[in-house]
């Protein structure tokens, strides 16, 4: 009976180890604490679960070792070091993170211990790499060129839980959804590139009116330029990666990016509320008005949306902090954390759209458009953990059975790896709605 170590308790890992434990694998869930293993494994008699912390590297190189496949969930920083473990013992691995340049320099130690190491099986990135290459290989087969190309993800609440002014809730890793605030962008568009500063990351972004959701706002997902080489693209005049949001959170997120609110510079908060955090922030001494005072600085009116929205959050509070040396990333995220965490009775969603304009050799041109809109359910699991975990667990068991052949450090966009995976998805409900031959006018504007 094959043997699979996962590494991390997570808020996405549930469905893994469900999965697994429903086709007899026996599965090891090693994290800090053991009680969520436990809450995962639910008394399966081939579930196990270990207390472990990644500073126990004897232990982690014992389980690599002792079992056929380790599935990294961890923080992506540390995926190198249980990756180097796993080549040592020649023993497949898969994530769910970005490949960076240390994984990706591991390929041919990878190749030479005759293992693969699998990245990027999760949903952004994941199912995007893997519907977006379905299409693109379809265009290419008919000898067509891929014009402008449009991947944009969001994992959002449900339309009926979103009751407060930022219109989110967290689902999943709340300080990365912040931190990711702080990234800047670069992407292709109509055959400029485009770089977008951090401090300009959440102005002007795009929008869609997406089925059965109404109006999302679109602002851009990293660096989007090594994407155009990852999908076999050169020929494109457009490549943009992009988060869904609904509108207020983009207005908001820029407000506080404006005002200090989510920087990592450390300051003495001694003492301080958070009208005074603010007040410090500004280079005001006084923190009276301070809602009005912080609007006047990022040149807002005091009933702007995103000052209604920051004031119902608390920063201008004259609550204290309770904190010494902190930054306000730390403060603000806790706060956002402490009020939009998605409640137990409440749904989160999954929205993500590929929309391609396509050309072919007789002059014909149409978009295509490639949705997926999936729901998390109140008895089972969120839709984040849904789709980021099931795609990881199919690539696991095709692994295990040996219906992967090629090694070495991958991610998802051959067709052999792609083509068994979305059709397995598929079964489970979580399926890309494919339209084809739309009118030019239904590229993203």
């Amino acid at each position: 009976m094959k043997k699979v170590l996962i590494l991390g308790a997570g808020m996405v890992v549930k469905p893994i180890v469900t999965y697994l434990l429903e086709r007899d694998y026996i599965v090891t869930v090693a994290t800090r604490t053991k009680s969520k293993a436990d809450d995962m494994i639910q008394g399966h008699q081939n579930g196990r679960s270990v207390q472990w912390t990644v500073d126990d590297t004897e232990t982690l190189e014992k389980m690599i070792r002792e079992h056929d496949l380790t599935v990294s969930l961890l923080p992506w920083i540390h995926h190198i070091m249980v990756a180097k473990h796993c080549i040592r013992h020649r023993k497949n691995m898969v994530t769910t993170s970005y490949v960076k340049p240390e994984m990706k320099a591991l390929d041919q130690e990878a190749k030479d211990a005759g293992i693969i190491i699998l990245n990027e099986l999760g949903l952004d990135p994941g199912i995007d790499h893997m519907s977006a290459m379905r299409i693109i290989d379809y265009v290419h087969e008919k000898n067509g060129k891929v014009e402008e190309f449009y991947s944009i993800c969001g994992a959002l609440p449900a339309p009926e839980a979103v009751d407060n002014p930022f219109k989110y809730k967290f689902s999943w890793s709340p300080k990365g959804v912040i931190m990711a605030g702080n990234n800047d962008g670069r992407y292709l568009r109509h055959g400029k590139e485009v770089y977008v500063p951090t401090e300009d990351l959440f102005k002007n972004p795009l929008s869609v009116d997406f089925p059965n959701v109404g109006k999302l706002e679109i602002y851009p997902n990293r660096d989007s330029m090594p994407y155009i080489d990852l999908y076999g693209i050169p020929e494109t005049k457009t490549m943009m990666r992009g988060t869904f949001r609904y509108p207020g959170w983009c207005e908001s997120l820029d407000a506080m990016k404006a005002l200090g609110l989510i920087t990592n510079d450390t300051h003495d908060f001694t003492g301080k509320t958070y009208a005074e955090m603010v007040a410090v922030l500004i280079g005001e001494k006084d923190p009276a008005n301070i809602k009005e005072k912080a609007a006047n600085h990022i040149g807002l009116e005091p009933g702007a949306y995103a000052m209604d929205a920051l004031e119902w959050l608390g920063v201008f509070d004259n609550k204290p902090m309770n904190r010494q040396q902190d930054t306000p990333f730390e403060i603000v995220s806790d706060l956002m954390i402490e009020k939009m965490m998605i409640g137990k009775k409440e749904r989160d969603m999954v929205a993500m759209q590929h929309v391609f304009l396509a050309s072919y050799p007789d002059g014909k041109k149409e978009v295509i458009k490639s949705s997926m809109l999936d729901f998390g359910t109140l008895a089972t699991d969120t839709a984040i953990a849904r789709t980021v975990a099931l795609p990881a667990a199919v690539g696991v068991e095709m692994i295990l059975k040996d219906q992967i052949s090629v090694k070495g450090v991958y991610i998802p966009v051959i067709p052999d790896i792609y083509n068994p995976i979305l059709d397995a998805l598929e079964k489970m409900n979580i399926k890309m709605v494919e339209e084809f031959g739309l009118p030019e006018g239904e590229i993203i504007k």
